[in-house]
C-alpha cells in the first residue's frame, strides 16, 4: 500500500497500519546503524531523523494541523513496535517528544510557528534542562534562577545529565522565578539558545567512555521574555505533564528484550548455553520478561481505548529497570575476562557485556529513581505512608 505525508493511517485498521510502517521500516533505514550499541550522536543518527521528517512521521503524536501524523495512542505504540522489532537507533528526539508536545499545549501561537517547523526540519536540535545537581528525583528543589530585568529574564544555575547536550543548538529547562513560594509554585519553563553568551556545556564521559551525559551552566545568560511558555510560576504543571509519557516510555521492554537475546548468544560464545545453572538461570529471566510484556500490554491497552495512565504505571519503570540490571548481572558472571572489555568481544559486534552492564546501572535512578516510583505505588495504589 502506497502513502503519502498527506494520508490519514488512522483510518487503516492496526493490522494494515503495522504492514505499513514495517516495510516502510525495511526499505528505508539505514542498515549500518541498526541495533547500535550505544545511544548515537546527531551525526550518526541525522540521516534517520531527516527520513522519517521527509516521509511525514517523524512525529507521531502531533496534531496533523502542526506538521504531525496526529496518530492515536495505539498506532503510536505499534509504531515504536516496529522502529524496536526493527533494531532503528533513538533519534535526538526531545524536541519531537518533550518540548513540541508542550508548545503545542501551552505555548503562544508566535512560538508554534516560529520553533514547531525547525523541530520537524531538524534546524532546532533540543536537550532538556531538568535534573540538578542536588535536585534529580527532587526536581523541585531545583536552585537555577531567573530573574526578570527589563525585556529579558537572566538566568544563573547548572543543570547536569542533560542528554546529548553537546548536539543541541536549544535548551528547554526548568527555573526558579520565585523563591518565596511553595517550592512546586516558583518555577517557570523557559527556551534557551545553546549559543546564547554565558552557556557552557562540558560532556561527562562514563565508564564505557561515551558521553551521552553533560553538565550544563548558565552564567548570566540573557533571553527574552517571549522564551518564557505559559506563565510564569506555572512550569511545575507543565513539568509533570511531560514525566507522565516518560513514564510508560521507559516501562517498554525493549531494553530488556535486547539484553536477553544477548545473553543467550554470550552463552553460546563461552560455551556454557547447555549448563543447567546456567539454562535455569536463564529460564527465570525468560519468564519475567514475559511477566513484563503482560504488564506493559496492559497498560499499552489502557492507552489504545483512549483511558488516562494512573499511578500503577510506576511499576513498569520500576520492573522493567530491576529486570534489565538482573540480566545484565548474569552477562558479567558468564562472561570471564572478557566482561572486562571497553569494546565488543572481537569478531561479534552485537556482544559488549560490560557496555550493556554499564548502561543498566543508571535505569533504576533516570526518570524518576525506582525510590520515588515505590512511593508513588505505596501512596496512591497501596494507600500506605510514602
Amino acid at each position: 500500500m502506497q502513502t503519502s505525508p498527506a494520508d490519514d493511517l488512522n483510518a487503516l485498521d492496526d493490522e494494515a497500519f503495522r504492514h505499513v510502517v514495517r516495510r516502510w521500516v525495511a526499505e528505508n533505514y539505514p542498515p549500518e546503524i541498526r541495533n547500535p550499541p550505544k545511544r548515537l550522536h546527531w551525526r550518526e543518527n541525522k540521516v534517520w531523523y531527516l527520513k522519517l521528517a521527509e516521509k511525514g512521521w517523524l512525529a507521531p503524536g502531533w496534531p496533523r494541523e502542526y506538521g504531525g501524523m496526529g496518530l492515536s495512542a495505539g498506532k503510536q505504540l505499534i509504531m515504536i513496535e516496529e522502529f524496536e522489532r526493527f533494531g532503528c537507533a533513538r533519534t535526538n528526539d526531545h524536541g519531537v517528544v518533550m518540548v513540541g508536545p508542550l508548545l503545542i499545549r501551552y505555548g503562544s501561537e508566535a512560538q508554534k510557528r516560529s520553533f514547531l517547523p525547525k523541530i520537524l526540519s531538524g534546524e532546532h536540535i533540543w536537550c532538556q534542562g531538568y535534573s540538578e545537581p542536588n535536585a534529580g528525583s527532587d526536581l523541585a528543589a531545583l536552585r537555577t534562577e531567573a530573574v526578570l530585568d527589563g525585556d529579558h529574564w537572566v538566568i544563573n544555575g547548572q543543570k547536569t545529565w542533560t542528554t546529548l547536550a553537546t548536539d543541541a543548538n536549544w535548551i528547554f529547562l526548568l527555573a526558579r522565578t520565585d523563591k518565596a513560594a511553595k517550592k512546586q509554585e516558583g518555577i517557570s519553563f523557559f527556551l534557551v539558545p545553546m549559543d546564547a553568551p554565558g552557556v557552557t556545556v562540558r560532556p561527562i564521559i562514563n565508564l564505557e567512555l561515551h558521553d551521552e551525559f553533560c553538565e550544563t551552566f548558565f552564567d548570566n545568560v540573557r533571553v527574552p521574555k517571549e522564551n518564557l511558555v505559559g506563565e510564569v510560576n506555572k512550569g511545575w504543571t507543565m513539568a509533570k505533564a511531560l514525566l507522565g509519557f516518560e513514564r510508560i516510555f521507559l516501562g517498554s521492554p525493549r531494553q530488556s528484550a535486547y539484553a536477553l537475546i544477548r545473553l543467550k548468544r554470550l552463552a553460546e560464545h563461552v560455551g556454557c548455553a547447555d549448563d543447567p545453572l546456567f539454562r535455569d538461570r536463564y529460564t527465570r529471566l525468560r519468564l519475567d520478561l514475559a511477566d513484563h510484556r503482560a504488564l506493559y500490554e496492559t497498560h499499552v491497552a489502557k492507552l489504545r481505548r483512549g483511558e488516562a495512565l494512573g499511578a500503577d504505571v510506576s511499576m513498569l519503570k520500576v520492573h522493567q529497570s530491576e529486570l534489565f540490571q538482573r540480566i545484565t548481572d548474569a552477562m558479567m558472571e558468564i562472561a570471564g575476562e572478557e566482561g572486562g572489555l571497553l569494546e565488543p568481544i572481537e569478531g561479534n559486534r552485537d556482544l559488549h557485556p560490560a557496555g550493556l552492564f554499564i548502561q543498566a546501572r543508571p535505569t533504576s535512578i533516570y526518570g524518576g529513581t525506582n525510590e520515588i516510583q515505590r512511593n508513588i505505588l505505596a501512596k496512591n495504589v497501596l494507600d500506605l505512608p510514602g
